[in-house]
């Protein structure tokens, strides 16, 4: 059982709605490759944060706190409980704490960026980012391009990394009283769940999925495009890359990305955490939290 069949089953349970917290699922035509929920899954519980926008759309975790707060408090208005699942630590984090704030936007800091990226390639826009806020690069990747230039468009607009306005608003703020239970399953279980997921979701046609994003006219730069599975596909797409390569570092990057993610959410000393076969205690966590609400 994972993260999705878990969810389903507590939120069928307590009267509830699933409300997504994934970065990738926000994307319509991006299916497969993002592991969003099947009909059938929504079917049995409704799901509220998919499907919000194209490929070539801009959406940021700001806009994920205001949109899923504004559903949460439609929900509990009207006696519904809300579930946010997902493994977007940022997003939870904004919808939760907040967001720092760091200046108006400078529209033309970031049109002169862009431009920049698209001229000299992300990796010119990294290696700045790495000489002003190297703990910023660290945790983005190279081709994140959207990421690299929002984090030198805020050290222009103010001479400060963005890491600097992260530590001293610290997500201080609590702006729900939440549950928050993590699924904790053995790394090696879960590099071996994460490998054959890979298979079936090649087997499920994900590379017709790149195929038909491209020939829809989907640039292979987007921030969509460039995101896990997708930008392994478009090079051997593009003759970058052998099949077998394609899935070895598709695995890899995948299991190295899991990786990444088990260290924020572990960050976190409020998260309760047990393993998705323990779904009576996870029910019983629910309950107990539920009636003293």
């Amino acid at each position: 059982m994972g993260k999705t069949s878990v969810a389903i089953n507590v939120a069928g349970a307590f009267n509830g709605e699933i409300i997504g917290a994934d970065s990738m699922q926000i994307y319509r035509y991006m299916d497969i490759g993002t592991a969003k929920p099947t009909t059938d899954e929504q079917s049995r519980v409704a799901h509220h944060m998919i499907d919000l926008i194209d490929p070539d759309e801009h959406f940021d975790a700001r806009q994920f706190a205001e949109m899923a707060n504004e559903k949460i408090i439609k929900l509990y208005a009207g006696g519904v409980t809300p579930f946010v699942v997902g493994g977007t630590g940022l997003y939870i984090k904004a919808l939760v704490h907040g967001l720092f704030k760091a200046g108006r936007a400078d529209i033309r800091a970031r049109e002169r960026l862009q431009e920049q990226s698209r001229i000299y390639g992300a990796d010119f826009l990294y290696q700045r980012l790495r000489r002003h806020d190297p703990d910023t690069a660290e945790r983005i990747h190279p081709n994140d391009s959207y990421r690299i230039i929002r984090a030198l468009e805020v050290y222009e607009l103010t001479g400060k990394p963005i890491t600097a306005f992260q530590r001293e608003h610290g997500f201080k703020d609590h702006r729900f009283r939440a549950l928050k239970i993590g699924l904790h399953i053995n790394r090696e279980v879960l590099y071996d769940r994460i490998n054959h997921r890979v298979d079936a979701m090649i087997d499920s046609g994900f590379l017709d999925e790149v195929k038909g994003l491209l020939e829809m006219g989907y640039s292979d730069d987007l921030k969509s495009m460039q995101s896990i599975g997708y930008r392994h596909l478009i090079d051997f797409i593009k003759g970058r890359c052998s099949w077998d390569e394609t899935l070895r570092t598709l695995k890899r990057d995948t299991r190295r990305y899991a990786k990444r993610q088990l260290t924020w959410f572990k960050a976190d000393p409020e998260i309760i955490w047990r393993e998705p076969g323990q779904l009576r205690e996870i029910q019983r966590l629910i309950k107990k939290f539920l009636q003293a609400e």
